[in-house]
C-alpha cells in the first residue's frame, strides 16, 4: 500500500503579539501535529510586515498550508499574502481578540487548534478590501476606528483595556456625516460609526455583525446612529449577546460593494489596524478569494443568540423606543403649553 504524499506546512509566529503561550508552540506542534501526513517548519517574524513577506515566499514555493500563530494583526499579514493562491490559511490563535479565529469557531487552546490543522478541512472563503487593502473580519470608520487607534496606543492588550477606552472616550465622540453609495443609490447619513463586516465579530466575542457569513458573497454594513448615555449600556449588552442587529440605534444592510465619502481625511481600521486615509473609501467583497482551514466540528448555531438573549434584547429595545417616543411627545406637549400660555397672555 503506497503512502500518500505529505503536505508541507509553514508556521509563522509573531513573538510580540497577544499571549505568552507562543513559546510553547514548537513543543505543541511536535507533540500534536500528525507528522505522518505533514512536513513542517517554524519561522519567526522580526518586524511589522515580516509575516507578509514570509507568507508570500512560502506561497510562491507552493507550500500547502501557511499557519498564522498570533493575533488578528498576524492573521491579516499572513492571509493577505496568500489570497488567490493554492495555499491555505491555518490559524493558531494567540492574540488578545482573535476575531477571525472566533468567527471560524476554532479552539482558543493552541494544542487543540493544531489538532484542527490535522483534520485539514479547507474551504474557499470570502474576504473584503477597503481601498484595495484586504481585511478578513471587519473594517470601519468613526468611533470604532478611533477606539482601534486608542487600543493600539494603549500599550496593554485585552478586553479590559478596550472597555476602559470605550467608557472614557465614548460619550465625548461626535457623530460624523457620510455620503453612502451602493447598488440602491446615494444617501447622506449622520453616524457614530460605520462598520463593514465580512465576519461576525471584532474579537473577544463582541459581535458587530451577528448574521455575517464568510461564504455568502456579501458584506454586512452596520450603521450606528447617534445615541445618548442611557442607550450606551444596551448597545454594549447587545454586542456581546449577538443581538446588536436588533438594537433601535442600529441600521444594517448587505451589499457587494459600497462607496463612502466623508468631509475630511481621517482614521479607518481594517481588522483592528488603524490608519489614516482620505475622504473616499471604496469597499468590496472578494468572493471565494482565500482558502482557509475550518473547524469541521464547529456548531454554527452557537453564533446565533439564544431565546433568552433575543427576548431580553427585544424587551429593552422596545423600552428605548418607548422612551424616545415619550421624549418627543413631551417636547411637543411643552411647545403646545407655551403656545397656549402665550395666547392667554395676549387676551
Amino acid at each position: 500500500m503506497m503512502n500518500s504524499v505529505k503536505r508541507n506546512i509553514v508556521f509563522i509566529t509573531n513573538p510580540k503579539s497577544g499571549t505568552s503561550t507562543k513559546g510553547e508552540i514548537p513543543e505543541l506542534i511536535e507533540k500534536r501535529l500528525d507528522t505522518s501526513r505533514f512536513n513542517y517548519s517554524i519561522v519567526q517574524t522580526e518586524r511589522a510586515g515580516h509575516a507578509t513577506e514570509l507568507a508570500t515566499n512560502a506561497a510562491k514555493e507552493g507550500v500547502d498550508i501557511i499557519v498564522a500563530v498570533g493575533g488578528d494583526g498576524t492573521v491579516n499579514e499572513v492571509a493577505k499574502a496568500i489570497t488567490h493562491t493554492s495555499s491555505a490559511l491555518g490559524i493558531i490563535p494567540c492574540g488578545s481578540g482573535n476575531g477571525l479565529a472566533r468567527h471560524l469557531m476554532l479552539p482558543m487552546e493552541p494544542g487543540r487548534a493544531v489538532e484542527i490543522i490535522n483534520e485539514c478541512v479547507i474551504h474557499p472563503l470570502d474576504y473584503g478590501t477597503i481601498n484595495n487593502m484586504p481585511f478578513f473580519c471587519t473594517c470601519g470608520m468613526g468611533f470604532d476606528a478611533f477606539i482601534s487607534k486608542k487600543f493600539a496606543d494603549a500599550g496593554k492588550r485585552g478586553l479590559i483595556t478596550y472597555a476602559e477606552n470605550v467608557l472614557m472616550e465614548g460619550l465625548k465622540y461626535k457623530p460624523e456625516t457620510y455620503e453612502i453609495e451602493d447598488e440602491n443609490g446615494v444617501r447622506t447619513i449622520d453616524a457614530y460609526l460605520i462598520s463593514v463586516a465580512n465576519a461576525s465579530q471584532y474579537g473577544n466575542n463582541a459581535y458587530i455583525a451577528p448574521q455575517a457569513s464568510m461564504s455568502d458573497g456579501m458584506l454586512d454594513v452596520i450603521i450606528m446612529e447617534p445615541f445618548d448615555i442611557i442607550g450606551a449600556p444596551q448597545i454594549s449588552i447587545d454586542m456581546f449577546n449577538k443581538t446588536l442587529d436588533k438594537n433601535s440605534k442600529i441600521r444594517t444592510f448587505r451589499t457587494k460593494r459600497i462607496h463612502i465619502k466623508r468631509s475630511k481625511p481621517g482614521l479607518i481600521h481594517y481588522d483592528g489596524d488603524p490608519i489614516t486615509t482620505g475622504e473616499d473609501l471604496e469597499i468590496a467583497i472578494q468572493e471565494k478569494g482565500i482558502n482557509v482551514i475550518v473547524n469541521p466540528f464547529a456548531d454554527k448555531t452557537q453564533r446565533q443568540p439564544n431565546m433568552v438573549q433575543t427576548a431580553l434584547s427585544t424587551f429593552f429595545n422596545e423600552l428605548n423606543i418607548l422612551r424616545d417616543n415619550l421624549s418627543k411627545q413631551g417636547m411637543k406637549v411643552q411647545e403646545l403649553n407655551k403656545m397656549i400660555i402665550k395666547r392667554l397672555n395676549l387676551q
